[in-house]
């Protein structure tokens, strides 16, 4: 299977230079990675140009040369292919090179701003409480059935795709389920993949350093709906004004789920409290363990899939009860009196869902103290907004430092405070050690208060000019505040 006219089927060619009966080892776009014989595609990236790396490619053994741009004087004995598009013709050769296992699996993408990896660690431990082998793409963790494979960006890169999926269909796997990014979508990370499905969550203000404008990333999200094939299925969220612009150029049967909107799957929250929610779903009422009106939308969306891969409402409803939901999001931690809520939300449409269903489940005169920071080397307008909100809707607010990556902790927490009138200084304070944040928030509550940790999540480090250091903030919680209450 792996001789080169065999894995490029279905790629745009330019021209071919050489043997094209070749059989070849790999399928490579990073040129630190080629073995002997082979086949490098040369894809233009953001940082870095894969075209300026074909002689290390060579030098290294690879025997084909897939580019957009041919060099100038082609080496003797090598195969060189030009293709209109390498990005999209990289997964495409990686599927054929795979073996094509996305046509062996139902594939269901997920895409939105917030709610993916909610939504995918939901179905996913769904189907694998319904007797499902199943496969798991996320932001938190790569997993086959319940073997995980630690994951590096939210979409992975279109070889290392196509090789989880292949080793997914091996392990028996009927099922995986996705998240799609924004920026897999418009780097191609996802051509080559038959997907069974698309979900749309919503869709807000972020990755606005990357697209440029609201309205490049709003097409980048919606070019996984326009390429869906007719015998796919597109499931949107209908309380989202956006999510009819998704599907306008879909080929696939739409189908909607709302609690606001009327829609195909339809609910309705009954009770919303610090222990969970009650949610009518079709006209049935369901108890579930997670909490706040965000999570009841994820739900609706899960159960919604569900049934359109040809599962049996009753049955859904019944498993999706039980299911507490992902690591880092609305993470609950409750000791001393105290309760600390850790959530991944790092834009401000996330942080104002959360602290929005934090404030509709407070009961009394119980303080919200809100501790948060905002990444470096990212979009830096969402910096003062995602400030005010925090002042705005929580007791106090204490500003600190997230994943400065590159940036001076400082500037960030000035671009933060920029988004603040005079009298906002009065309800807020600047820590930058993240750990002390987090202290100062416990030692400033007390029995029946509520502090929100937002921002990092299921993140287990925190970056700091180029290097990972050990910091999770489920666990910095758990600790303090067992010796501040001597629990």
């Amino acid at each position: 299977m792996n001789v080169l006219k065999d894995i490029l089927y279905k790629v745009s060619l330019t021209a071919t230079y050489g043997d094209m009966e070749r059989r070849v080892s790999d399928v490579v776009f990073d040129s630190r990675k080629v073995i002997e014989n082979a086949a490098y595609i040369a894809v233009k990236g953001t940082q870095v140009d894969g075209h300026d790396f074909i002689p290390l490619a060579l030098e290294k053994g690879a025997t084909a040369i897939i580019c957009e741009q041919l060099p100038v004087s082609l080496a003797e004995g090598i195969t060189y292919i030009q293709v209109v598009d390498s990005a999209k013709a990289l997964g495409i050769i990686a599927a054929n090179f795979y073996g094509n296992p996305s046509e062996k699996i139902k594939v269901v993408a997920v895409t939105g701003t917030n709610g993916k990896t909610t939504t995918v660690t939901l179905l996913h431990q769904l189907f694998v409480r319904m007797g499902y082998s199943t496969g798991l793409l996320s932001t938190v963790e790569n997993k086959i059935n319940e073997e995980v494979i630690p994951s590096t960006h939210t979409t992975p890169d279109a070889v290392s795709a196509q090789a989880l999926l292949r080793k997914m269909v091996d392990a028996g796997c009927t099922h995986c389920f996705m998240e799609a990014s924004s920026h897999a979508i418009v780097q191609e990370r996802i051509a080559g993949l038959k997907l069974t499905g698309a979900v749309f969550t919503n869709i807000t203000h972020d990755h606005l350093d990357y697209h440029g404008t609201f309205e490049e990333y709003i097409k980048a999200k919606k070019k996984l709906f326009d390429e869906l094939p007719k015998d796919a299925f597109a499931l949107v969220n209908g309380d989202d004004k956006r999510g009819s612009v998704m599907v306008q150029n879909c080929k696939g049967t739409l189908q909607t789920f709302g609690i606001k909107s009327s829609a195909d799957f339809k609910g309705k929250i009954l009770s919303n409290t610090i222990e969970g929610l009650e949610v009518e779903v079709n006209g049935k009422q369901i108890w579930f363990r997670m909490i706040g009106a965000f999570n009841a939308s994820n739900l609706l969306g899960v159960f919604g899939t569900a049934v359109l891969l040809g599962e049996d409402e009753e049955e859904v409803l019944r498993e999706l009860s039980a299911i507490k939901g992902a690591k880092g999001r609305f993470d609950r931690i409750y000791i001393g009196g105290i309760t600390a809520i850790v959530d991944y939300a790092h834009t401000p449409d996330a942080l104002d869902n959360v602290l929005k269903t934090i404030n509709a489940i407070r009961t009394g005169n119980e303080q919200l103290i809100t501790v948060v920071g905002c990444g470096g080397n990212r979009d830096k307008t969402k910096r003062p907004t995602m400030a005010k909100i925090a002042v705005s809707e929580s007791t106090k607010a204490i500003f600190t430092s997230d994943n400065p990556r590159f940036e001076d902790p400082t500037e960030i927490l000035k671009d933060m405070q920029a988004g603040l009138g005079p009298t906002d200084f009065r309800k807020t304070l600047t820590i930058e050690d993240r750990r002390e944040a987090i202290k100062t928030a416990l030692l400033l509550s007390k029995k029946g208060d509520i502090v929100l940790i937002a921002g990092k999540g299921h993140e287990d480090y925190q970056e700091i000019k180029g290097v990972k250091h050990h910091f999770d903030d489920a666990e910095v919680v758990t600790e303090l505040l067992t010796q501040l209450t001597g629990t």
